[in-house]
């Protein structure tokens, strides 16, 4: 039996059917580059910043996957869990939008919540792109680890990747850009990890 997750196009809609209340100014999310060379000073940094976030109010945090940067955010948040118990991790899935109920079970035990967002059932290998887009469009604060000299390595099909490198934009940077267009409250742990060296 597969568990039918929300069909609505945002988070808040779904959260709000469930009867749930919904204050973006206390949502945040994660968005790094796959690969960080010192997680304990990256680690350091993001406790940091989130408990500026904490002191704000915020507790709702939304975290991608495939990363080194989300993994650390993570554990970060979930460390700060028993400190603070309103704290609700929200993993927003780019892939399968049905799941199997044990699955959903399963993913529950590191999360309060998962979601599947309608808008990526098409996107194809842009679903990441359009899952960050989706954290960002539920945040007020943006956590990211976003180096603006990183270009992504070539795939192992370098025919079908014609751009040169100075072209090509990482899954980050492109979340970075679209962050600011839409007027988020940025905190690049990355300049701090520059800063202190």
């Amino acid at each position: 039996m597969f568990h039918k997750q929300c069909e609505n196009d945002a988070y808040y809609m779904c959260h709000l059917a469930k009867g749930g209340t919904f204050f973006m100014d206390t949502s945040c999310c994660f968005i790094g580059h796959r690969k960080i060379e010192n997680k304990e000073k990256a680690k350091n940094l993001l406790k940091q910043e989130t408990l500026k976030l904490l002191d704000k109010g915020v507790t709702k945090f939304f975290f991608g996957s495939k990363s080194e940067f989300n993994d650390l955010s993570w554990e970060v948040v979930t460390e700060l869990q028993n400190e603070y118990p309103s704290i609700r991790r929200i993993y927003v899935r780019s892939a399968f939008q049905y799941i199997s109920k044990s699955y959903e079970d399963y993913l529950l035990e590191f999360y309060e919540e998962t979601y599947y967002p309608p808008k990526i059932e098409n996107a194809g290998k842009s679903s990441y792109v359009e899952r960050n887009y989706e954290m960002i469009d539920n945040s007020t604060y943006c956590i990211f680890f976003y180096n603006e000299k990183y270009v992504p390595e070539l795939k192992r099909e370098p025919k079908r990747n014609t751009l040169p490198p100075s072209k090509r934009k990482s899954g980050t940077k492109i979340a970075y850009e679209y962050a600011l267009k839409k007027k988020k409250e940025i905190i690049n742990i990355y300049d701090g990890f520059i800063n202190e060296e």
